[in-house]
């Protein structure tokens, strides 16, 4: 045992923790280990915290939804040598702890993020500047997780993005884009485009396949070109349904690095929270870069 940093987001997915938390930080004293607790304050209290304290501790875990995971995870990048992490999922979808089958139920969670055995995941690189843990992507339904309020979040789980959602559809943008990459060379307008190291995006596991390894140092991407007739729209829903490898609208691939290209600025969301809008994007796969707890019989 040693010292451990507990990063928490109160307002996380109903503030679930506050019923929790003091069970859990007394399990985490009496397997040994020395607290430290700090509750967010602000977007990107997170990664400033774990940068500023992570080399020093043996352990960080984070509770929180998605984004918190994504900022401990980006704090945790820039330490020379990252502690273990471990996760107690606490938002509304928890996408990436789907992947890594960590429990739902937050003092079982807490029990195998000091119990489970580390297992070192991939992690994205966006342009050099900012990280993500599961999902980059752009175009339709992309703004509705950080559009969406967090108290709507909190009062409607999964039906907020599905309303959201409903909202978009009246207004979907089509890119004008050129992706590269050594797999592939895409170019032309597309509606919306997706870099994922998960089994669930958005709650929904059918967007990306079912056997995603996370420590293979390759992404999966989703491409979809704007159909300009209804024919082709059934042809992108079709392939979707499916599930099928490529079509002409539908473009499925596997890749470590890929750089876009756009016309204009598009706005990117970074494991549900906003990225950034812009005209050049460069994503790098940093493979096995960080060790996550996980269930022993992962």
């Amino acid at each position: 045992m040693g010292r451990m940093l507990f990063v928490v987001n109160p307002r996380a997915g109903k503030a679930r923790i506050r019923i929790h938390f003091l069970d859990i930080v007394d399990m985490f004293v009496k397997e040994g280990w020395e607290v430290e607790v700090h509750t967010t304050q602000k977007p990107m209290d997170a990664m400033e915290t774990v940068r500023q304290k992570g080399g020093d501790v043996d352990m960080v875990i984070c509770s929180g939804g998605d984004g918190t995971l994504s900022e401990t995870i980006s704090g945790m990048v820039q330490l020379d040598n990252p502690p273990v992490l471990g996760y107690i999922p606490a938002g509304s979808t928890n996408d990436f702890a789907s992947s890594l089958h960590i429990p739902s139920n937050m003092l079982k969670a807490a029990q195998n993020a000091v119990g489970g055995k580390p297992y070192a995941v991939d992690i994205g690189g966006f342009c050099r500047e900012r990280n993500f843990v599961y999902v980059a992507a752009f175009g339709m339904f992309t703004e509705v997780s950080y559009m969406t309020p967090q108290e709507k979040k909190n009062l409607l789980g999964h039906q907020a993005y599905m309303l959201e959602g409903m909202k978009s559809l009246t207004n979907i943008k089509s890119y004008d884009m050129l992706l590269e990459s050594d797999e592939m060379v895409l170019q032309g307008d597309f509606i919306f485009g997706m870099v994922t190291n998960t089994v669930s995006v958005g709650g929904f596991k059918g967007l990306v396949k079912r056997d995603v390894a996370l420590n293979d140092g390759l992404f999966e991407v989703l491409m979809i070109r704007t159909p300009k007739t209804a024919a082709e729209l059934k042809n992108i829903l079709s392939s979707m349904i499916l599930k099928e490898e490529q079509s002409e609208y539908v473009y499925r691939f596997k890749t470590s690095r890929l750089r876009i290209t756009f016309k204009e600025p598009a706005d990117w969301v970074l494991d549900g929270e906003f990225g950034g809008s812009r005209t050049e994007v460069e994503i790098e796969n940093l493979a096995k870069r960080i060790r996550i707890v996980m269930p022993g019989d992962f």
